[in-house]
């Protein structure tokens, strides 16, 4: 989260250095440029180009996606703003979303195309990302899109009145968090003089009160070409793109302006600081502060390693000294890595009966000692190994790489992430120890109390690197290798995927194709029990799923996550109702050897009780965290409401009180018996997805899953249509400034209803069209009072139970407001219907992205998963959306009118309400 125009112009110098020393123009595959761009560099299958305007471009081409992915990043963030100015960049990456005299409703025109798309805001930069199909078509428009938008966004009053107020309920619901908000006055704490100090979504008297005068100004000054960094990666032709950036970017004149330098920096701190923050919650934090180097150091590879060697779970330092000890129940620690001298940061969470300030102390005392106890090889080489591992896997994946370049964009120079990791690779156990030393000590540190001391130790930050020098010439390594082009429609998907059943009763569905850097992705899924057997045991199933991964019969926790890191491997497990779902991502070279842990953890799982006491704390914490959280008080009622299943049945929905006496109570016997008596793969699915030899993963899966029988029969827990009537429930939480709301209603339908169809457009248009929908438009757009907005639909493929739902975030002296918004619109829509514009980019929407969640390989393999379940294929799909394609307004509307009934919808809201009169 970062930006600065000492950035750019630190960019600029290293390009004119290249020129002037005669550097080759290009690397790799000679082509010819349009005349006006200039090649700067190429790392690492990245090509980077600058225009004359100022624009620097990153062309990252990746045929093993089915997507295209735009990002630009402006180098301005919330360390450009000047007093009164505070939040002002966050505010106006919301007011760029309002339109341009070529792009009247932008929301509306990116649901009709069914993108993925965002944006957000840091210390030092923002940026905004689109991602649509791999198409020319596509690319075009995302390309001509944000050129408009760069420079001719309205930024009017009109728009500003209504989306001050969207920010001030998001700043609303950041004070909601403990956590959060004692980070926040950490940072202002520990930061006098630089604009890090400053949260960035600004203060609120500056969110309520800045004039739209000012905001142009701010816009027209750092939304320019020769400000940002265009960023395309996915499937595309280069060549064309460079032509379409041209068309669009190009045109846009460089500006006259010259951007101010920042200059200022913190001073040495000189003594401990402190701060306390009193406020109502059911959890107890304290955290530290160190001043380190600017992100641009080569310190920092040490710092991250650092990090990692304290705030690693379960081998950490800190996790050993806090947690193990009972002490907290969460520990973790990062870096701040920045454009300017950032933080490292380390924080413990404890339970509300806990002693914080022991908790606090030891903290203290484990940071600061570190330098007198060095990393051991083995801490260390896990650090290390596990930052590389992170590394690599984003270079898997193009568009992740994107958005992480913006990162590195904002510190100084994209090529930083790989210089970064080269770093990784050589830095030594004694370069940890020594900025241990340097940086970790008591009159470096912001913590939950002052200690005074009669002779501070200063330490003293260096002022930031030559880039020029530091990357001159820097090539990096070869690129990941590519992979195919993949087009993801329902009958290549058909084609590719082999389904085998064994006689266990195991199902496999595997779809192989070359993937960027031998990707391979991958579920196993587990049902087992009934109705019957399975009552009573809903707490038992979820903390042995969380068990799963604390040890086996062969190995440890440590050595399974050193294996896994080894092994460039995430794994992660996943209890439903009677089912326990294991997600796994590694590269082909290692997925025989992933899939047998993964299979170990599930078979053999050691189940320690020290582990099992650790876990019950972690899930203790989470769950007394929410009895003061809205959020999870609305949640939790609202589906009580909804699901009245009786207590004990496996669909039981419990209070969260009920939640913490079930985790108290729970014994280890009592999973290690669920284990033997459940667990089996006879009513399994496997599903991969990626590169991978067939014939040899069908027969390692057989071999290791065939046999595998559970002792208790399984059949499927149906789910209940529940005719609820209506109710209207408010939950008082004090001292919350964010609120809330919920309203739905059981439907009796199942996914092959003849209505399903036109009611899922009925949902699309009223609320399930992201920022762009009747809801959207109405309680956020034109009323501004809710940040996030929205409805759902959702039914079963099995039993006639589904679910018509709607929420939004709010500020509780909004409640009255806010629910006739929501009466109205409903209403409006059933008296109404809807037109033919609105259905047809619902269907244009809905259709589009469908087509994006096929190209995702994780969500790939967990339909092929559930497909095995139900025995159906993605014929399914492609049979689904003919129906969709041919719903007539006439009945999109009758579907509403039939199945939203308003006096049967049930309300929830929960927030600080007493004072509001509400």
């Amino acid at each position: 989260m970062k930006t600065v125009r000492s950035l750019v112009v630190l960019a600029a110098l290293v390009i004119s250095m290249a020129v002037a020393a005669g550097l080759p123009a290009l690397t790799g595959t000679q082509r010819t440029l349009p005349t006006s761009v200039q090649r700067i560099t190429s790392v690492e299958g990245i090509d980077e180009y600058s225009l004359p305007n100022g624009l620097h471009v990153l062309l990252f081409p990746d045929q093993s996606k089915q997507t295209i992915t735009v990002n630009i990043t402006y180098m301005v963030g919330s360390r450009y703003e000047n007093y009164g100015e505070s939040g002002m960049a966050h505010l106006l990456e919301h007011m760029s979303f309002k339109g341009t005299p070529n792009h009247r409703d932008i929301t509306q025109e990116l649901k009709k195309r069914g993108a993925s798309f965002n944006a957000s805001t840091s210390y030092d930069r923002t940026n905004y990302f689109e991602t649509l199909p791999a198409t020319n078509q596509d690319l075009q428009w995302m390309l001509d899109f944000e050129a408009d938008r760069m420079v001719n966004s309205f930024i009017s009053k009109k728009d500003l009145d209504t989306e001050m107020t969207v920010v001030r309920n998001e700043f609303e619901m950041g004070e909601n968090s403990p956590f959060g908000v004692l980070r926040e006055r950490m940072m202002s704490t520990a930061y006098l003089a630089h604009a890090y100090h400053r949260s960035v979504i600004g203060y609120r008297t500056d969110i309520e009160n800045v004039p739209i005068e000012r905001l142009q100004v701010f816009y027209k000054n750092y939304y320019q070409p020769d400000n940002a960094v265009l960023t395309v990666a996915g499937n595309f032709d280069e060549s064309k793109a460079l032509d379409h950036i041209v068309e669009t970017f190009g045109k846009i004149p460089k500006p006259q302006r010259t951007l101010a330098k920042f200059y200022t920096l913190d001073p040495a701190q000189d003594g401990e600081r402190s701060v306390v923050l009193r406020r109502s919650g059911n959890i107890q934090v304290t955290g530290v502060m160190y001043h380190v180097p600017d992100g641009t150091s080569p310190d920092f590879a040490a710092l991250n390693i650092l990090a990692s060697i304290l705030g690693n779970a379960p081998s950490g330092r800190l996790y050993k000294a806090l947690v193990e000890t009972k002490r907290a129940t969460e520990v973790f620690a990062d870096t701040f890595q920045a454009h300017d001298p950032g933080v490292l940061e380390a924080f413990a969470v404890v339970r509300s009966d806990g002693d914080i300030n022991s908790a606090r102390d030891t903290l203290v005392q484990t940071v600061e000692t570190f330098a007198e106890t060095p990393p051991t090889k083995e801490e260390f080489d896990r650090a290390r190994t596990a930052l590389l591992k992170d590394k690599e896997l984003t270079l898997n994946d193009s568009s992740q790489l994107g958005f992480e370049l913006s990162e590195w964009i904002a510190i100084g120079d994209w090529r930083l992430f790989f210089l970064d990791r080269d770093r990784i690779r050589s830095v030594t156990q004694d370069d940890v120890q020594r900025v241990a030393t340097k940086y970790l000590v008591s009159s470096n540190r912001t913590v939950g109390t002052f200690i005074p001391t009669s002779s501070p130790i200063r330490a003293e930050i260096p002022p930031p690197a030559d880039l020029g020098a530091m990357l001159k010439d820097y090539k990096g390594e070869a690129a990941v290798a590519q992979g195919e082009v993949f087009d993801p429609t329902v009958a290549n998907i058909e084609a590719r995927t082999k389904r085998t059943a064994g006689p266990s009763g195991l199902k496999l569905a595997l779809l192989p194709k070359k993937t960027r850097g031998g990707l391979v992705v991958g579920t196993v899924v587990l049902h087992f029990g009934d109705e019957n057997s399975l009552t009573g045991l809903t707490t038992v199933n979820k903390l042995l799923a969380g068990m799963l991964n604390r040890g086996t019969s062969k190995h440890t926790r440590q050595q399974i996550s050193d294996e896994l890191d080894r092994l460039k491997a995430e794994v992660s497990f996943r209890a439903g109702v009677g089912e326990v779902a294991a997600n796994f991502e590694t590269e082909r070279a290692n997925l025989s050897t992933v899939i047998a842990v993964v299979v170990e953890m599930l078979r053999e799982p050691s189940l320690p009780a020290s582990e099992f006491e650790t876990l019950k704390q972690e899930t203790l914490s989470d769950i007394e965290y929410g009895l003061k959280d809205p959020q999870a008080i609305a949640s939790t009622e609202f589906q009580r409401l909804m699901s009245p299943y009786p207590t004990g049945h496996p669909r039981h929905v419990a209070t969260l009180e009920d939640e913490i006496a079930e985790t108290k109570s729970a014994k280890i016997d009592e999973l290690r018996l669920f284990h033997d008596e459940f667990y089996g793969a006879q009513a399994g699915q496997v599903s991969i997805v990626g590169d991978f030899d067939e014939a040899e993963t069908t027969k390692l899966a057989y071999d290791l899953l065939g046999n595998w029988k559970s002792k208790k029969p399984f059949a499927r827990v149906p789910e209940v249509y529940f005719r609820t009537d209506g109710q209207r429930k408010i939950f008082e939480v004090p001292d919350k400034a964010n609120a809330l709301y919920r309203l739905g209603l059981d439907l009796d339908m199942r996914d092959d209803d003849p209505d399903y169809p036109a009611l899922l457009m009925a949902n699309q248009i009223l609320g399930g069209g992201a920022l762009k929908s009747r809801l959207a438009d109405r309680i956020r757009q034109k009323d501004g009072l809710s940040y996030g907005v929205g409805s759902q639909l959702s039914v079963d493929s099995l039993d006639k139970a589904g679910s018509f739902t709607a929420y939004a975030i709010f500020a509780p002296q909004n409640l009255s407001r806010l629910e006739t918004a929501f009466h109205e619109e409903i209403e409006r829509a059933r008296k109404d219907g809807f037109t033919e514009d609105e259905l047809q980019e619902a269907k244009s929407g809905w259709l589009q992205s469908r087509k994006v969640q096929r190209g995702r390989d994780g969500v790939l393999a967990g339909r092929l998963a559930s497909d095995l379940f139900l025995d159906r294929t993605f014929t399914w799909d492609a049979e689904l959306e003919r129906k969709v394609e041919v719903v007539t307004t006439e009945q999109a509307h009758a579907a509403l009118n039939k199945y939203i009934d308003p006096t049967k919808l049930i309300f929830v809201a929960a927030g600080s309400f007493g004072s509001t009169g509400q």
